[in-house]
């Protein structure tokens, strides 16, 4: 392992999980580079081609084009268009557009953040659209669909197991994952709760036997292990973090 301090780009930086990385991997000796739409070294709307552009422009110059890590986090639950945009097109663009900066690491790395309503309902149409890559038309589609967001995640996620075992990342030796959080101690969780119709119908939907919704450092704590030179050979995995949830919905099924 290298003395030299790892650089990481760390998408929502401003907020949530993705600050509690930004915090974590710095108090570890870390550099990042935060991306968000506000209060970060990089601020860029991800929503958007151009704010995607931004992005890779300003990161490409402020890391001296090297980078050790990527870390897509930045991600909205707002429904329609925009949840499709930044959740997946964003991630994708985030990932593939900074991968030939991990290019010159000793250990490169990748993770997104999916989500455990990657196995709740989603709208197969919607999908299948994600999958084929028209975001044009994925925009218009999600402007009446069910499940968006629900589709967003399980979108990134399959895109994340059919691309890790590509020449662009497993033969460049890049493990490229994701992780699947259940409920998160957020603000936007805490003003849900606040309801308390709202917190039932969210606790059932995603039933968390294992201690129930958590604090933001928990799964920070993953992301860190995942884009670290100890992970050299965990690939193409959504790890669900999510106190059981994942189990009790779906059992003994799998992918």
């Amino acid at each position: 392992m290298s003395d030299q301090a790892r650089v990481y780009v760390v998408t929502g930086a401003a907020s949530g999980i993705g600050m509690e990385t930004k915090r974590l991997l710095e108090s570890q000796g870390g550099r990042v580079i935060g991306v968000d739409i506000r209060d970060a070294e990089v601020v860029a709307d991800l929503s958007q081609h151009h704010g995607r552009a931004t992005m890779i422009e300003q990161v490409t110059k402020i890391s001296d084009g090297k980078i050790d890590a990527i870390l897509a986090i930045a991600g909205v639950d707002t429904g329609g268009p925009i949840t499709v945009a930044v959740n997946y097109y964003g991630a994708l663009a985030t990932l593939e557009g900074l991968r030939p900066l991990l290019l010159e690491s000793s250990a490169p790395r990748a993770v997104a953040v999916s989500s455990i309503t990657s196995v709740h309902l989603f709208d197969p149409q919607l999908l299948n659209v994600l999958l084929d890559g028209d975001e044009s038309l994925a925009l218009e589609k999600a402007k009446e669909e069910k499940f968006v967001y629900a589709t967003t995640k399980r979108a990134l996620s399959r895109w994340i197991r059919r691309n890790a075992i590509r020449s662009e990342w497993s033969g460049a030796g890049i493990p490229l994952n994701a992780i699947a959080p259940g409920l998160v101690k957020t603000e936007l969780l805490k003003r849900l709760f606040d309801d308390e119709g709202t917190r039932a119908r969210i606790s059932a939907g995603t039933p968390m036997p294992l201690g129930g919704p958590y604090e933001p450092i928990a799964a920070a704590e993953l992301l860190a292990w995942l884009i670290s030179e100890k992970n050299g050979h965990v690939t193409g995995q959504t790890i669900f973090i999510d106190g059981g949830a994942d189990v009790v919905i779906r059992g003994d099924s799998t992918w």
